[in-house]
């Protein structure tokens, strides 16, 4: 016998999973938010329920604020630079979905919502991103719609430019995906700056328990200084398995692991076929599912 309740709610599901992910910046945490929604959802009194999306998009954007009460504290303390837990696909994935369809967020917009409170993270992230009304926004904030529109603009004046995606092909993602491990193997500072846009920047999150560069590096020159160190004290042995091009928040990225077998995850932001972004993500704590994509090369 189908639960008719169940699946209506999974009709849902992968919005709700999106909606936390944005707001949480944690796939494993955004996870088990809409969970404890299903469960809310299980218990209630569906017949009184006028509208399902609305109730649980209310729902699990108060699970939400609830942790990030705790998590902001948590954040206050973090070591080096943060940022959110990769969400990996395949090429073969369509990373042009329309927002409602994708559970990932460019890791430049998770980075200018950090900078956010979480009342004004919540607004911008319903109303800017899954374009929902003031009206309902106020009713899951517990804020009259006054406030929610003052919230609102001061969160776009916060998010300013992070909100853009740079459309990649799939083509185009496996190539300059492969070039990148392949110059930074070869430990050729040239060959790598010149797949880097003069003001690349290199992001790189450890968390306290592997090592990561504290702050950001910038610059094509800096960037590809760094790389050739790396390679010049590790040898192969630092890039010894990799996946393959994949999409790492909707960007070209990589899932790798040097001799000792310990995983990361490198997303690399292009503009007009030059790299200006990458993130590389080291903390094992945000890296459970990242191994399954690797292969030897």
């Amino acid at each position: 016998m189908v639960d008719v309740s169940a699946a209506e709610f999974e009709q849902h599901r992968r919005f709700l999973t999106g909606l936390a992910y944005r707001m949480l910046g944690s796939l494993a945490d955004a996870q088990d938010v809409v969970q404890d929604a299903f469960l809310r959802w299980h218990g209630a009194a569906l017949a009184g329920i006028a509208s399902p999306r609305a109730w649980l998009s209310t729902t699990v954007t108060r699970l939400c604020l609830d942790l990030m009460k705790s998590a902001r504290s948590q954040r206050e303390r973090y070591v080096g630079q943060w940022l959110p837990e990769p969400v990996i696909a395949t090429l073969a994935s369509d990373p042009t979905l329309a927002v409602e369809e994708r559970i990932d967020a460019p890791v430049a917009l998770m980075l200018a919502l950090e900078r956010l409170s979480p009342l004004e993270r919540a607004v911008f992230i319903l109303h800017d991103l899954f374009d929902i009304g003031f009206g309902e926004i106020a009713g899951a904030i517990d804020r009259n719609e006054a406030a929610c529109r003052q919230l609102l603009v001061r969160a776009r004046g916060h998010v300013g430019e992070g909100r853009r995606r740079f459309e990649v092909d799939p083509d185009e993602a496996a190539h300059v995906t492969t070039a990148f491990f392949a110059a930074i193997g070869s430990g050729d500072a040239s060959r790598l700056r010149d797949l880097l846009a003069e003001a690349a920047r290199m992001h790189s999150d450890g968390g306290g328990k592997r090592i990561a560069t504290l702050n950001v590096i910038h610059g094509a020159d800096r960037i590809s200084r760094f790389f050739a160190g790396v390679a010049q004290k590790h040898g192969p042995e630092a890039f010894q398995a990799w996946s393959g091009p994949l999409w790492i928040n909707g960007l070209p990225g990589y899932v790798s692991a040097d001799d000792k077998g310990l995983v990361q995850t490198t997303a690399l932001e292009i503009e007009n076929g030059r790299i200006v972004a990458i993130y590389i993500m080291r903390n094992p704590d945000k890296l459970a599912a990242a191994a399954s994509f690797l292969h030897r090369a």
